[in-house]
């Protein structure tokens, strides 16, 4: 998997019920051929990043067939939800 663009911004609560800061991140990612996420149209993965003191974690994500706007009922493995938090982490530095 490799992220090829993607898109962030943050979540505001206008109501301060949520503590610590929240972010979306939208991934294109390309997927080899065999692998079982792979769609000829591409997909992205919508990713919903928490932080809460120094820590940052996945609260959730969306796999999404990029043609039909469909999401797609598969989980990822723990060693590309890590690379995906390394990433975010990394882009959040930037910011």
């Amino acid at each position: 998997m490799e992220i090829t663009q993607f898109s962030m911004e943050e979540i505001l609560d206008p109501t301060n019920i949520i503590e610590g800061k929240r972010y979306e991140f939208i991934l294109d990612v390309e997927v080899d051929e065999e692998d079982e996420l792979y769609h000829e149209a591409g997909i992205e993965i919508r990713v919903l990043i928490a932080e809460k003191g120094e820590e940052l974690f996945i609260l959730n994500y969306f796999i999404m067939e990029k043609a039909e706007g469909e999401y797609l009922d598969f989980a990822l493995e723990d060693e590309e939800l890590n690379e995906i938090l390394a990433f975010c982490k990394e882009e959040l530095a930037k910011a």
